[in-house]
């Protein structure tokens, strides 16, 4: 009786004989394995030729925000990475909601990629329906990095410090308010947790994005603000507004003269707004290992890492493991914040 012999994972009838006769010649044996190899293993023959055709990014926000900009500086080097055309498509609506939902949808093959903010780990617990399932719609990539939230005010207000700020809150409770960029977002998160620790009384305004809640800012309508570092990075350096904190777990990079909370004796105040890179499910590991690679190495680079801090963001790049680690943490972390701020879903 001939004996099969096991070639890629699988064994070929009859060929241990042929072996032993040397009938085979030891190139069509290579072949052979080669064969079996594609078809034995998922995404092989994509993974080796990948990518063939223009890549998607899809960012669920407008033009202009920090997510955006990241985002735009690492995806033209990723282009010249791969070897093809990487652009971007913003598809904005549902604090995100519906441009993950789209990629969510998408098919699996390396073409279409998310960089998302921290909306990902946040909108599962506070919207009422959100049309993706972070665990079972979504690989997690890399970390490509992430800026603290900040409290800033207005130049002209009176606290020079946050425990001024916090003094005049507990003066005069109810007298003032604070502004976030919308609903749900990790600065706003963030404002609930210190009115938390803290048993404050103010005024929260979310704001419909950045922009509008600036120009309340700079014109004093509305002279606190919790918000990502990166949106007032430039108008802290000039003097316009003034940082009073930040809630990273380290100072930031980008001004390194402001406290973190923690420092400040405000503790379990941890907050950043990520800039996310995911893939739908089903996306080959040979893909993913190859983006995680190129994307780490990118935000790495000296060029790409001065213009990332200039915008307000802190490079990182770390592994798959370590990034889908700290995305299951960052869910459960927010969805105690939402359920003990008793923050109606949306």
């Amino acid at each position: 009786m001939r004996r099969a012999i096991k070639v890629a994972g699988s064994y070929v009838p009859g060929l241990s004989a042929h072996l032993k006769e040397g009938a085979i010649p030891m190139r069509t044996i290579l072949r052979i394995a080669a064969v079996f190899a594609a078809l034995l293993i998922p995404g092989f023959a994509t993974a080796q030729q990948y990518p063939t055709k223009p890549v998607k990014i899809v960012v669920p926000f407008p033009p202009g925000g920090v997510t955006d900009v990241a985002t735009r500086l690492i995806a033209q080097r990723l282009s010249e990475r791969l070897g093809q055309q990487v652009y971007i498509e913003n598809v904005a609506g549902a604090g995100g909601n519906i441009g993950m939902g789209n990629v969510a949808k998408s098919p699996g093959d390396g073409y279409t990629i998310l960089f998302a903010s921290s909306s990902i780990v946040v909108n599962p617990n506070l919207y009422n329906r959100v049309t993706y399932d972070i665990d079972k719609d979504f690989i997690p990539v890399t970390k490509a990095g992430a800026t603290p939230n900040s409290w800033v005010v207005n130049a002209e207000f009176p606290a020079k410090t946050m425990q001024d700020m916090i003094d005049l809150m507990k003066k005069e409770p109810g007298k003032y308010s604070v502004g976030s960029p919308g609903t749900g977002t990790t600065p706003s998160l963030s404002i609930e947790m210190l009115r938390l620790a803290l048993n404050l009384n103010f005024v929260t305004v979310p704001f419909a994005g950045g922009g509008p809640m600036t120009t309340a800012l700079l014109g004093g309508h509305t002279p606190i603000v919790c918000a990502a570092l990166g949106n007032y990075a430039n108008l802290i350096k000039e003097g316009k507004l003034r940082a009073l904190a930040v809630t990273g777990a380290k100072r930031s990079v980008v001004l390194p003269n402001v406290p973190t909370l923690n420092e400040l004796g405000i503790k379990g105040q941890e907050a950043e707004t990520m800039t996310g890179v995911f893939v739908p499910g089903g996306t080959p590991k040979a893909i993913v290992d190859l983006l995680q690679k190129h994307i780490s190495e990118v935000v790495r680079m000296p060029d790409i890492r001065d213009k990332l801090l200039a915008a307000g963001v802190e490079p990182e790049g770390n592994s798959q493991t370590e990034f889908a680690a700290y995305v299951k943490a960052e869910v459960v972390k927010w969805k105690k914040v939402i359920e003990d701020a008793k923050i109606n879903k949306i």
